[in-house]
Order: C-alpha cells, then sequence, then structure tokens
C-alpha cells in the first residue's frame, strides 16, 4: 500500500515537474517573439534618433515620434484601411461561392479536383512575378495609382487562401440540411444564402482576417502599381519615411506601432472565430 502511494506521488511530482517546464518554455518562446515589438513600442515612446541610445525601459516618455506619425502618416493609415477593407469584400464575394461550389459533390464542377490543384500552385508564385505581370495589364486598364487596382491586386494574394479554408469548412456541412432545403423548393442562390453562409460564419471570418492581414500588410503591389503620391499605403510610406527622415527613428517606431493597432485589434475580436474557422468546425 505505502508502495502503491509512493510510486502515485513520485508519478505526480514528475507530471507537476514537466508540466512547469512546459510553462517556463512557453514563455521562453513568448518573450523572444514579442520582444521585437516591445522594441519597437520602447523605441517609439524615447524619442531616440539614434537607435545605439535606446535605453532598455523608457523611464522618460517622449510622444513626439508620435506627434510626428500623426501628422504625416494618419491619411496613409487611412488609405490602407479603405484598400485592405475592399480586398476583403472582394475576396468573400468571390471565395465563398467559389468554395461552396467546390465543397458540393451535388454540383458536379468539371474539373473540380484540377481547380484545387491550381489553387495550392498559385500559393507558391513569388509576389514580385504576379505585380510584375500586373503592372502591365494595369497600364493597359489605367488602373495604376488607383484605389480599385491595389484592390483587386491585394484581393488575388486572398482569393485562393480564402478559398481553400471555407471549402475545409463547408464539406463539413451535412449534405442532408442541403437536400431538405431543395426539397422544400429552394434554389441554389438561396441554400448558399440561407443555410451555408450562417453556418460558415466561423470560417468566413477567419477568411476575412487573413485577407486582411494580407492586404494590410502589403508592400510589394503598393511598390509596383503606384507610381506617384497620390495613393500611398501605410507600409509604402514606411519604406519613403526612412528615406527622408532617416534620423527619425522615434517616429518610424511611433508610424510602426499604429499601423499594428488595426491588426492586433482585429486579431483579438475575431480569435474565437478563427479559432472555429481553422480547425473546421463541426455542425451539429
Amino acid at each position: 500500500m505505502n508502495s502503491t502511494s509512493s510510486s502515485t506521488s513520485r508519478s505526480t511530482s514528475r507530471s507537476a515537474l514537466a508540466s512547469r517546464l512546459r510553462t517556463v518554455f512557453g514563455i521562453l518562446v513568448v518573450a523572444v517573439l514579442l520582444f521585437p515589438v516591445y522594441w519597437m513600442v520602447n523605441t517609439s515612446l524615447q524619442g531616440s534618433e539614434n537607435l545605439l541610445s535606446t535605453q532598455w525601459f523608457p523611464l522618460h516618455l517622449d510622444l513626439d515620434g508620435y506627434r510626428q506619425a500623426i501628422d504625416s502618416q494618419l491619411a496613409n493609415l487611412g488609405t490602407s484601411l479603405l484598400i485592405a477593407s475592399g480586398a476583403v469584400l472582394v475576396c468573400l464575394a468571390v471565395a465563398a461561392p467559389a468554395a461552396y461550389g467546390l465543397s458540393r459533390t451535388s454540383i458536379k464542377l468539371p474539373g473540380g479536383g484540377l481547380v484545387m490543384t491550381l489553387l495550392v500552385i498559385t500559393q507558391m508564385i513569388p509576389g514580385i512575378v504576379i505585380a510584375n505581370g500586373l503592372f502591365s495589364l494595369y497600364n493597359d486598364l489605367g488602373l495604376i495609382n488607383s484605389y480599385l487596382g491595389l484592390i483587386l491586386a491585394d484581393a488575388s494574394l486572398g482569393i485562393p487562401f480564402c478559398i481553400l479554408l471555407m471549402r475545409s469548412f463547408m464539406v463539413n456541412i451535412p449534405a442532408s440540411l442541403v437536400e431538405a432545403a431543395k426539397i422544400d423548393g429552394a434554389h441554389e442562390f438561396r441554400v448558399f444564402r440561407s443555410i451555408i453562409v450562417p453556418l460558415s460564419r466561423n470560417s468566413m471570418v477567419t477568411a476575412a482576417v487573413f485577407a486582411f492581414l494580407f492586404a494590410w500588410s502589403d508592400f510589394m503591389f503598393a511598390l509596383t502599381l503606384t507610381t506617384g503620391d497620390t495613393i500611398v499605403p501605410v507600409t509604402l510610406s514606411m519604406y519613403t519615411f526612412v528615406g527622408a527622415h532617416t534620423q527619425s527613428w522615434a517616429a518610424l517606431m511611433a508610424t510602426a506601432t499604429l499601423a499594428s493597432i488595426p491588426a492586433a485589434a482585429l486579431l483579438v475580436l475575431a480569435q474565437r472565430y478563427i479559432a472555429a474557422g481553422v480547425t473546421g468546425g463541426a455542425v451539429k
């Protein structure tokens, strides 16, 4: 009896130790990953013109960098927000019906397997290749230096991923729900609008978040498809900000901090839907 109790106690102690070690390891990993973010915010609060003079902790706060960032970059943040929001709408409008069509075997889409393969392949194409191809096309269509051009270009990054993500969720929706709706007289679009879309809410929110992040962080299309200063997303303005104000590191870091807020807030608000959407979910 004592031997059994002793063995159980040792096993419990080992489990507790292993749990503590995993916790410590997790904290160390998170600390390493978040350190660049901390240093960005820390530098922005110290008003440092020289990165080498930045202290480890912002003991004397200086918000001059944020004042410079707001004065010079607020309009560019609005431009990025407009482009990213438009790209999300385009992605969902195209990807949701496409994902539904690829997920339903009853529709019998010819070449559906080939389409899925091509969607995966498109994720492997470097962005610079797409940007160079779009530049010639946009020049002929008059979409250079236009909001519509950047919205469509950024949406092209998110559409394949959104289709793959939403399709993996929609295939788990019971076919009996669709069949019951059709028996009641619902046509295909009504089924999609009234049944598929509400049940796929988690995957659609997840797809929208990723599409927003793709467009919000885009630099390649912003650099390639704009040739003036009429439409300048924040990623491009930060690049030019370094060249024009090389010594204003506090302002640059403040701009980067402000640019991180919308994406971080969106992830926090949508994390519940993202967790359900990525794992595919289940329909009861």
